[in-house]
């Protein structure tokens, strides 16, 4: 019973704690308002059980404070409860600008990491203590949920569409990560380790771990390869939009709205590129839908990213 308990009594992160304090406080609360009546109904069970002799009439008046009261207190106490537990929610989807982004792609059964600075791993996730987290997630195949007890958190990783998850784990350690969506027959034994490392040791491991181009640089070679530049780039003679500077920028559309280029977007003009045309440009992108999957397009979209807004100095 311990060791079935002990992936959930680990506390990795604040936002655990903070989790763990939640429930807490809701459960005294529930205990608080249901115990007396559970009590009250044995008691009256007893003082009015059939052939004792009690005075079964009714009281002659109520106490009208004595039931505003009980419905009132009990509101404004789930009400501190929705406050709460809301504000939580909501920091959940508010990641800080300085996180460290790391890729994840979730295939059967599976799941592959890679670093910004080029490291990859399958079924383990190495992170620096106290560090901000940000994990920018995608399926390969089916729908995949990311569960790590230690951190309280839980994500769907959904083919078609980019999720994401931060964290800030502030406790070293191993802890354990899982499948929380039923994603085939192998699903039980999709799993793996959030590793929580110190700072310096997580610094140590980014050196010796076998290192490949980073993200961005394999998304420009691959950018090469499919013959991007040959629209996108700064000298092509084909009315396309320049990608220089465009991540985190306004981008009016055809049908009137103006998004901001993010990596949904940015996605979604690689796969599904009549979905949203840019204002002022032709019909002409062609879908890489069928051609990339969804660690090439993670690639391409961080390589879009890195553009600097001076220009393609450091580009193809």
């Amino acid at each position: 019973m311990t060791a079935s308990l002990a992936p959930w009594i680990t506390e990795a992160s604040a936002h655990a704690a903070e989790i763990d304090r939640l429930a807490l406080a809701f459960s005294l609360l529930i205990a608080a308002l249901s115990v007396p009546v559970f009590l009250l109904l044995v008691v009256f069970a007893i003082r009015y059980r059939r052939g004792r002799k009690v005075d079964r009439r009714h009281a002659p008046d109520r106490n009208v404070w004595l039931e505003t009261s009980w419905a009132l207190i009990p509101f404004l106490l789930i009400l501190i409860f929705y406050v709460w537990s809301t504000s939580s929610y909501i920091d959940l989807y508010e990641p800080p600008d300085d996180a460290l982004e790391i890729s994840l792609v979730a295939k059967q059964w599976m799941w592959k990491v890679q670093h910004p600075g080029g490291q990859r791993e399958i079924d383990e996730l190495h992170v620096p203590a106290g560090t901000p987290v940000r994990l920018n997630m995608a399926s390969q195949d089916v729908i995949h949920s990311l569960y790590v007890p230690a951190l309280r958190l839980k994500r769907d990783v959904v083919p078609g569409r980019y999720t994401s998850l931060w964290f800030t784990a502030d406790r070293p350690g191993t802890y354990r990560l899982t499948c929380a969506e039923f994603c085939g027959t192998d699903h039980s034994t999709m799993g793996g380790r959030l590793v929580v490392m110190r700072p310096a040791d997580y610094a140590r491991w980014l050196a010796q771990s076998d290192l490949d181009p980073s993200l961005a640089e394999q998304g420009a070679q691959l950018f090469r390869t499919l013959g991007c530049s040959g629209c996108h780039g700064p000298g092509s003679t084909v009315h396309a939009p320049p990608l220089d500077g465009l991540y985190g920028s306004p981008v009016p559309l055809d049908d009137g709205r103006v998004i901001t280029a993010d990596d949904r977007y940015i996605r979604d003009s690689i796969l599904l590129p009549q979905s949203e045309i840019a204002a002022g440009y032709p019909r002409i992108m062609p879908t890489f839908r069928n051609v990339l999957d969804e660690e090439q397009v993670m690639k391409l979209v961080a390589y879009i990213k890195s553009l600097r807004r001076q220009g393609w100095k450091d580009g193809p």
